[in-house]
C-alpha cells in the first residue's frame, strides 16, 4: 500500500475503543497495541501512533483526522480502508469532515472487494488502489485460533507469538 500511494509514512492507530464493536469482542488495548507495533517493525516507513489509545471515550475517526491535522500541519493526510469499512463509511461520525480533510483510499483486493463497476466513481469520493490479495480476515484469523487452527502463515510470525502467549481468540 505505501508503494502503491508513495507513501512516506503510514501510521498504524489502533483504536481505544471502537464505537462499532461491543466491548466483549474488543481484545484489551494494551495487546492491540503489541500485536500493530510487532506487525509495523515489518516496514520502516510503518509507524504506530498510540493517539487514540490517549484519548478518552470512543475512538471516533473525525477526532483523529483533526488531531493529526494539528499535529501535522501541511501534511497530506490519507485515510486506507478496507471495502467493508468503506461500505459503512457514511454510519461513521462526520464523514463528510473525514474526506474533508484526509484523502480516502479504499484498498482493492480483486474481484471479491469490487466497491463499484469499473470506472464508476466510488462512494465518498474515494480512490480505489489494487493489493495483492489475502485470502484471510482478522475475523477468520478469531475463528481458526477459536477452533483450534493453525495460523502460521497467515498473521506475521510476531502477532502470531502474541496471539499464543495471551491465548487471544481461544475459547474459555
Amino acid at each position: 500500500m505505501a508503494d502503491a500511494l508513495a507513501l512516506d509514512r503510514v501510521l498504524w492507530i489502533p483504536a481505544a475503543r471502537p464505537p462499532h464493536k461491543s466491548d466483549a469482542r474488543v481484545s484489551p488495548a494494551s495487546l492491540r497495541l503489541e500485536m500493530v507495533r510487532a506487525a509495523a517493525a515489518e516496514d520502516p516507513r510503518f509507524e504506530v501512533s498510540t493517539l487514540e489509545l490517549e484519548r478518552p471515550g470512543p475512538s471516533y475517526m473525525v477526532d483523529t483526522v483533526r488531531a493529526l491535522g494539528r499535529e501535522l500541519p501541511g501534511a497530506t493526510l490519507v485515510l486506507i480502508v478496507g471495502v467493508d469499512q468503506l461500505r459503512s463509511f457514511g454510519t461513521w461520525r462526520e464523514p463528510d469532515e473525514i474526506v474533508r480533510l484526509a484523502r480516502l483510499v479504499v484498498m482493492n483486493r480483486g474481484a471479491d472487494s469490487a466497491t463499484a463497476p469499473p470506472n464508476a466513481p466510488l462512494p465518498w469520493g474515494a480512490e480505489s488502489v489494487a493489493v495483492r490479495a489475502f485470502e484471510i480476515s482478522s475475523t477468520e484469523v478469531r475463528g481458526r485460533v477459536a477452533r483450534g487452527l493453525e495460523i502460521r502463515g497467515l498473521v506475521p510470525d510476531s502477532v502470531r507469538e502474541v496471539i499464543e502467549r495471551e491465548r487471544l481468540y481461544s475459547p474459555a
